[in-house]
């Protein structure tokens, strides 16, 4: 066990700025990583009361669990159960069928004749049956632990699920009898439907079913257990409600757990970024939905479902999931691109910024936000990372057609016209935006290696590798600029405060302004506790600019001051107060767990730590930044480039590093200078 995992399991380190360093202050953790790869919240040994929420999903349904412990240590939960194939009037981005299910809602328990649930009467308790909330476990399936009798000799271990592949979620209740004598145990029967009325829902009605499983009377002998379960599930007009195995499918959802798990495995000497890249890997991959419109991934938080953006999707998470090699994940952004290129045209006018509904409709209300840029960038690097050739074909016109479109935008100093960004008008963006335009330069020279790969003509790839040169020197002279001081980026023309997003060209290997961005990113006036702080004075943040800034700072090799800051927002992350993913923003959406930001946590590591770019179908570019005090680190099961293999890097020496590439049980070895660039063909 290293140092840093001992630290972690009793304490996180919340970090504040002083004169651009970072000062460490110890405090406690609410939760603790387990052997198992899950972590755990020691209710008993803990500040009370708390509150948080997090969201788990399958391939027809999202479960969103809101729960607090008050001072007593009673449990209360809220469950809000999301459809994204049931359809809602207007059909529009948020028309997702749902229905919330508090603990009044569910059967009442006896025990030995007594009830366990309780009643409230003028703000006062009654029940003749104390529980005690002892622990909760996280890891794609949350497990509550509770005492129902002082004396500990009766034990509630709870267990909520989503269905992998049904319109399904699960309430396991386990009694666990460590009493000398039998105790009698009743769940009330319960059946409870919900329907829509047509006038409110898409081919409906739709019904909403919440039912008991092994309810009735039973004797629970001492050492033994029992399980009742009760289920929430959606069924739609005409068809039949699906018949529920509890066992199969708690066995289903571990199971695909267990099948990420085992997919891009981060291993390094420190445990907790070992674990925090797990979770996101579990939380950008499970918030996949089957929809009549292909299999979508859609962000979630009680919002966004059953829809695709040129941001998220095609932006964000996309380019993981050429690296991941999960075949739903593939699946969904060969289906999003698809989807983008029905809106291809003529004419050039915009592809709209979202497709919801199934595919049904779109949205566009912030007009076009670079969203062009958005999808040439991340549909040629997922195109290279995938490496397959029929793949990169079909994905080559909506890249060709996105391009010329951003070129058809440039303005008269040379960088790219957009009506908003990716805030969508939250903050003042200017008429062209600094994301926009280097977005656009990465996918030039994606493009340009994309196209090589492809054996087109030569010409095209001399053509956008000359454009993208041109550009990068646009974008100096455009927004290069000494803002509060730092000599680094003016978001777009007129900004004189320092924006989060000054970090984009460190992620696309401009360098020029790399020391003073970098110094400005971790400054006073943008560090925050939760990160970058969207714009210098104010307390909105997005985890998004952090996550970019933070790979951005590893792939520009500023190796040790980046781990100080990925540890701490990792630990805040995974183990403080509001776990165990990234999240979308604040005070907006309440910190959601939305699923594409987990995307951009794990490309932390494969792009800035790992520093691997694709540069052909078979081939990358690597530029390895190991800290000082790691001996190695490894990527192990790759599904990339069409292949499978592993990735180790060791130090060797101060000043030379060994990386190993095993692929086919063959291993080939290869040594270069700390800082150097490696190409390594497959």
């Amino acid at each position: 066990m290293t140092k840093l995992f001992k630290l972690c399991s009793l304490s996180v380190v919340v970090c504040f700025l002083s004169n651009s360093r970072i000062t460490a202050q110890i405090t406690e953790n609410r939760w603790r990583i387990e052997p198992n790869g899950s972590i755990y919240w020691n209710i008993e040994k803990s500040k009370l009361p708390h509150t948080d929420h997090i969201e788990m999903s399958g391939q027809q349904v999202s479960v969103w669990l809101n729960y607090t412990v008050d001072t007593t240590g009673r449990f209360q939960l809220s469950r809000t159960l999301v459809f994204p194939s049931f359809r809602m009037k207007p059909n529009d981005t948020h028309a997702s069928f749902m229905y919330t299910v508090k603990d009044q809602d569910l059967p009442r328990f006896f025990i030995d004749g007594k009830p366990l649930k309780e009643d409230i009467i003028n703000g006062r308790h009654f029940s003749n049956l104390p529980q005690q909330t002892t622990g909760i476990y996280q890891y794609g399936i949350m497990q509550i632990g509770s005492k129902l009798k002082k004396e500990g000799t009766l034990l509630l271990e709870r267990y909520l699920y989503p269905s992998v592949d049904k319109p399904l979620a699960i309430e396991t209740f386990v009694f666990i009898n460590k009493d000398s004598k039998p105790v009698k145990l009743e769940m009330e029967y319960a059946f409870r439907e919900l329907k829509t009325d047509t006038s409110r829902s898409v081919n409906g009605p739709h019904s909403f079913i919440c039912k008991t499983i092994n309810n009735g009377l039973k004797w629970v002998q001492p050492g033994d257990s029992v399980s009742f379960s009760v289920e929430y599930q959606a069924v739609k007009n005409g068809s039949i409600e699906k018949q529920v195995n509890v066992e199969a499918e708690k066995l289903a959802r571990k199971n695909r757990v267990k099948a990420l798990s085992s997919l891009l495995q981060l291993q390094t000497p420190d445990m907790l970024l070992n674990t925090s890249f797990a979770f996101a890997k579990l939380r950008a991959t499970e918030s996949i939905f089957l929809t009549k419109g292909g299999p979508m991934h859609a962000p979630g938080g009680l919002s966004y479902y059953g829809a695709i953006w040129a941001n998220d999707q095609a932006e964000y998470v996309n380019p993981f999931f050429g690296m991941l090699g999960d075949s739903l994940a593939s699946q969904s952004a060969i289906n999003s691109y698809r989807l983008f290129a029905g809106y291809m045209n003529p004419s050039y006018k915009p592809i709209p910024s979202s497709i919801v509904a199934e595919g049904d409709d779109y949205w566009n209300g912030a007009g076009d936000r670079g969203d062009q840029a958005m999808i040439a960038y991340g549909a040629a690097r997922f195109a290279l990372t995938y490496g397959k050739k029929e793949t990169a074909e079909q994905l080559w016109p909506l890249i060709e057609w996105c391009l010329e479109y951003c070129d058809r935008k440039k303005n008269a100093e040379g960088v790219i016209a957009s009506d908003s960004d990716e805030l969508e008008g939250r903050f003042p963006a200017g008429k062209a935006n600094l994301c926009t335009s280097t977005l656009y330069y990465d996918a030039l020279l994606s493009a340009a290696l994309l196209s090589t790969s492809l054996h087109l003509d030569t010409k095209i790839a001399l053509n956008y590798r000359s454009k993208a040169e041109t550009l990068k020197n646009a974008i100096e002279n455009y927004f290069g600029a000494k803002v509060e001081g730092f000599n680094t980026y003016r978001y777009y023309k007129e900004n004189e405060v320092l924006r989060s997003w000054i970090c984009l060209p460190l992620t696309v290997d401009i360098l020029d302004r790399k020391k003073e961005t970098i110094d400005a990113l971790r400054s006073t006036r943008l560090w925050t506790p939760d990160g970058l702080a969207t714009q210098a004075g104010d307390k909105t943040f997005w985890d998004r600019s952090t996550l970019y800034a933070l790979r951005g700072m590893l792939a520009a090799g500023e190796t040790e001051k980046s781990m100080d800051y990925l540890t701490y927002y990792s630990q805040r992350r995974l183990l403080g107060e509001h776990v165990p993913y990234p999240v979308e923003a604040f005070p907006e959406g309440n910190q959601r767990h939305l699923s594409a930001e987990s995307g951009l946590y794990c490309r932390i590591y494969t792009e800035g730590l790992f520093g691997i770019r694709p540069t052909g179908l078979n081939q990358f570019k690597m530029t390895p930044h190991l800290p000082q005090n790691w001996p190695f680190m490894s990527l192990k099961n790759i599904r990339a480039f069409n292949t499978v293999f592993d990735l180790t890097v060791k130090r060797k020496t101060k000043d030379e590093i060994e990386i190993d590439v095993i692929q086919n049980g063959k291993k080939k070895v290869y040594f270069i200078k700390s800082g150097e660039d490696l190409t390594i063909t497959l």
